[in-house]
């Protein structure tokens, strides 16, 4: 039997994982992280983007992660997110047109506050719309 890390996964709203992996690959903020049992401690932010499992079963499962905290420990993941989405849950028609959106705000800036939340908000449908397409390579 593999070694094994147990991930949480948590958001504003509900805990959407909470089990076993033999592997975890996050967005942080200045880049992907992979992480394996005995993994040294750490703790930062991370960014939109897919959270990639690997259960014990050799599935994968992907979530979706807005901004938030990663914490490692040597067998224990906690990521707290502000929104968090599973994969087979995204939209994307809905993430298209808050890209849309968001970029038509950042054209049509009438402060540096709009400028900036539209620049956030079109970070976090890209995200989206590039963890839709992981999920469509994976089936």
């Amino acid at each position: 039997m593999a070694m094994t890390l147990h991930v949480d996964i948590v958001s504003a709203e509900a805990s959407l994982f909470s089990g076993a992996a033999e592997f975890v690959a996050v967005p942080g903020e200045m880049g992907e992280l992979g992480i394996y049992p005995r993994h040294t401690p750490l703790l930062t932010r991370i960014k939109p983007g897919a959270v990639r499992i690997k259960k014990e079963s050799g599935e994968e499962e992907l979530i979706y992660v807005s901004s938030g905290i990663l914490e490692v420990q040597p067998f224990v993941v906690t990521i707290l997110s502000d929104t968090a989405i599973r994969g087979h849950d995204l939209d994307e028609a809905k993430a298209m047109e808050a890209k849309r959106a968001a970029e038509e705000a950042m054209r049509d800036r009438s402060s540096a506050m709009d400028y900036a939340k539209a620049q956030a908000e079109l970070a976090q449908a890209v995200a989206q719309l590039a963890a839709i397409q992981k999920l469509r390579k994976r089936t």
